[in-house]
């Protein structure tokens, strides 16, 4: 108990550092751009109501999941192919290597012309952004499977589906995990973006009216909605990670251990 209170300490000693230092540093501010933060939070209540909630924060949440799920599946799956296949990978190399250096930012109206305006345009763009760190983690995971374990998987006979899940995955899961978590960060930020472009509702479509409108206060307040939903998921995930590389990280453990 007494070590994961430390631990919470820990975490939360920083944020709270940061947030006196911005309530201490603008208390005095007179710029409208620039309001205390004591106004920020006093307007937060009233304009983050549990309908505004419903209208906003839900649909770009559910935008989120959806791009992210679908990024995930296509960058696993692309992914395991690639890595397993020498031929495939230099086959699709520099493919690659093209589309990952294009900012999704820049495709956003390329993909309105075909997805339109509505929600499936904002999953596409989404999924086009986080597909890469997932897609490329898990190639490398896939390659840098341990042979042995290959040889001795195959000389027990475990071949197919059950060498795939049992030695392939599970071998490169700590990678596909760490593609997913830069894939989150880039999910929240796509998901702003795409939002911005022809929207009625979500999260980036309010804060840039409330930015249009002069509603500076209400701006702040909707960026501190953003970061509250990203470190929400963030703790989400981190939760998720733990639980499916219970095993992984035993092993790290055990080996600083035994050092």
């Amino acid at each position: 108990m007494r070590r994961v209170l430390l631990g919470l300490v820990f975490t939360l000693a920083l944020p709270a550092a940061l947030v006196a230092v911005w309530w201490v540093a603008s208390d005095g501010s007179t710029n409208v751009y620039w309001p205390p933060l004591r106004t920020i939070l006093k307007a937060f209540p009233d304009v983050w109501t549990a309908e505004r909630l419903r209208s906003d924060v839900r649909p770009s949440v559910l935008r989120l999941v959806s791009g992210y799920a679908t990024a995930a599946v296509v960058g696993i799956a692309l992914g395991t192919v690639i890595g397993s296949y020498r031929r495939v990978r230099a086959l699709c190399e520099p493919v690659l290597e093209f589309l990952r250096a294009v900012p999704p930012p820049v495709l956003v109206p390329v993909i309105m012309l075909f997805a339109g305006i509505g929600d499936t345009m904002k999953i596409v763009v989404i999924a086009s952004g986080c597909v890469w760190p997932v897609l490329l983690n898990t190639v490398e995971g896939v390659r840098a499977v341990d042979p042995v374990m290959a040889q001795t998987a195959r000389s027990y006979g475990i071949t197919g589906v059950a060498r795939l899940r049992s030695v392939v995955l599970r071998s490169a899961s700590p990678q596909i995990f760490a593609g997913l978590r830069q894939a989150l960060s880039i999910g929240i930020i796509l998901m702003v973006i795409s939002e911005m472009f022809a929207a009625s509702n979500g999260l980036g479509f309010t804060i840039v009216q409330f930015q249009r409108g002069f509603a500076i206060s209400d701006m702040w307040t909707g960026i501190l909605v953003l970061g509250l939903l990203g470190f929400l998921l963030s703790v989400l995930f981190r939760v998720v990670e733990r639980r499916a590389l219970g095993w992984y990280h035993g092993l790290r453990a055990t080996t600083r251990r035994s050092r």
